[in-house]
């Protein structure tokens, strides 16, 4: 009988003394990974009834935010959630603390939890919020009573597949983090499918961040699902992926974004494909970077295409044309976004799209949401996504006549930079305060290797200083690292509607290839801006062929 929750996921494992979970020197086994487990849930249950005892608890399960690399206290704590019934709130450690003050705000979060290299983070969280901050650390014992062995502490509940684990944010058109509700069934669904092809002779290695759901959902789930070795690294290293896979024995690896193509540009060695490795599952890997990390080390790669809402799901198709996501999905359709009506397949000549304005449309879920359970305390949200019982994804996308899909990316609201979805509005709120700006737009440009970069057009009433214009970036807490423009254009205007809105898609078309001056952070210098110059972009679209992502300048 399948199981359809993550807490009876973590049952099965429970009298498992394999190997279960690898991090740095220590190995739990899968037992002693769900004991732990089981004290946090212990000791979650207790936090919420002192908060109850002080008249401070809201109805329902305890909302707790963390903020932690990828070390197995998060996990613990993830196992303690879905054994309790109570909510783990995963921030991303790399936004500014006003954004994490926002979003801890937003999913009603009562205690926030860290390690301690953290603790300025989580203090000024907690602090604005009026809640806790408390620091966990591998090398102190977890301080909670909990009952040993296999009987469950006090804190366990039983699980329906529709309860609330967890809240993991993503990035919509409108310019707000949303956080995902990420229910006991939407781990354990894909765990089961992806663990399917595992053993527990198999070893998982993640290092992509657990905040994210692919680290959760197909890492993670797929290792408790079939009792495969989990290992975690805390941070993903280029350098340091090979060494890892051979040194814990890995045979499956969870990657995201430009992740291969880094692991790529490490120095190649003839004894490269000597390994345990035998498959690389994620998502948003160039085709080049795909089809070189496959052949350098010897394993299977299978990029998939997915999203933290997991409404839409397209299978790779090694059979379709060189770019493709794979077959649209029975029920999957894709439709204009004016009029909701299907759009017409693409007419491809010489691998360039002759017909992008009728072909190219959002990819739509016809037959319901999938494991899209909405998003959390957010009407206006869903009502984006959902309508008449239909999933809209936000996605563009065409398909040639023999039904293969090609991405065509997420609009002129929404990017992708480094796996990480981000959204332009909050970016154009900062920027439109730098002197002298008289308007200002923010959209996405493809990036050489995988996902978007983030580019900035803007009216002035002066000169550009980019010199100021770095310092001024530099000196915004409320604008997270990976928001910086890298490219910046200087317009005497902006092309405008009738009823004068930016029209982004000419400004994404156009890219750093308009005859404007742009700057840009080169990647020898990435902290500076500088005049952007014939040789630049004869690199940049060498760097593009590299990657076999040529056409994407073809606009």
């Amino acid at each position: 009988m399948p199981v359809d929750t993550l807490a009876g996921l973590l049952r099965s494992r429970a009298r498992d003394r394999r190997p279960g979970l690898y991090f740095e020197e220590r190995v739990w086994s899968w037992r002693a990974y769900v004991d732990e487990c089981r004290e946090r849930a212990a000791w979650l249950d207790a936090a919420h009834a002192a908060r109850d005892a002080e008249e401070r608890a809201t109805p329902g399960p305890l909302h707790f935010a963390v903020l932690f690399d990828n070390v197995p206290e998060l996990l613990f704590l993830l196992g303690g959630a879905a054994l309790s019934g109570h909510v783990l709130v995963a921030l991303n450690t790399t936004r500014s603390p006003a954004e994490l003050e926002g979003d801890a705000r937003a999913t009603h979060a009562a205690l926030v939890l860290h390690e301690p290299a953290y603790a300025d983070l989580a203090g000024h969280v907690a602090g604005r919020l009026g809640v806790r901050a408390v620091s966990t650390d591998l090398r102190v014992p977890f301080a909670t009573a909990t009952t040993a062995g296999d009987a469950p502490s006090n804190g366990e509940r039983e699980a329906a597949p529709e309860d609330l684990v967890m809240l993991i944010f993503t990035s919509g058109t409108s310019g707000r983090p949303r956080a995902v509700r990420v229910t006991q069934r939407k781990i354990a669904v894909p765990g089961t499918s992806l663990g399917a092809g595992l053993t527990p002779e198999d070893v998982v290695y993640s290092s992509m961040p657990l905040f994210h759901s692919g680290a959760i959902m197909a890492a993670y789930a797929p290792a408790v699902a079939s009792g495969a070795g989990l290992v975690l690294r805390r941070r993903f290293s280029a350098s340091g992926t090979l060494p890892d896979v051979r040194r814990y024995g890995c045979t499956y690896l969870h990657y995201v974004g430009k992740a291969l193509s880094y692991v790529l540009a490490t120095p190649e060695r003839p004894d490269d494909a000597d390994n345990p490795l035998r498959l690389a599952f994620g998502n948003e890997g160039s085709a080049t970077a795909v089809r070189r990390f496959g052949r350098r080390f010897g394993c299977h790669v299978v990029d998939a295409f997915g999203s933290t809402e997991t409404a839409i799901a397209i299978s790779p198709d090694p059979a379709g044309p060189p770019g493709c996501l794979g077959r649209l999905p029975e029920g999957v359709e894709i439709r204009d976004r004016a009029t909701g009506r299907r759009c017409p397949p693409a007419v491809v000549e010489d691998g360039r799209l002759l017909n992008a304005d009728e072909a190219i449309g959002e990819l739509v879920n016809t037959r319901g949401l999938g494991l899209f359970d909405g998003y959390y305390n957010d009407a206006a949200a869903d009502g984006e996504r959902v309508r008449e019982g239909e999933f809209w994804s936000g996605d563009m996308a065409y398909a040639d006549p023999a039904g293969f899909v090609f991405f065509a990316g997420r609009g002129t609201e929404r990017l992708r930079v480094d796996g990480e979805n981000l959204a332009v509005a909050p970016i154009e709120g900062v920027i439109r305060e730098f002197p002298g700006v008289v308007e200002a737009a923010v959209y996405p440009v493809p990036d050489a290797a995988a996902g978007d970069q983030v580019m900035a057009a803007l009216v002035l009433d002066g000169d550009f200083d980019p010199g100021a214009f770095a310092a001024f970036l530099a000196g915004r807490a409320d604008l997270g690292g990976k928001s910086l423009p890298r490219y910046v254009r200087v317009a005497g205007e902006l092309p405008q509607t009738p009823s004068h809105k930016v029209v982004k898609r000419v400004l994404a078309a156009e890219g750093w290839r308009a005859g404007d001056p742009v700057w840009w952070r080169p990647p020898e210098a990435p902290s500076a801006f500088r005049q952007i110059t014939k040789a630049d972009l004869a690199a940049i679209e060498d760097e593009f062929v590299r990657h076999g992502r040529h056409h994407l300048l073809e606009r």
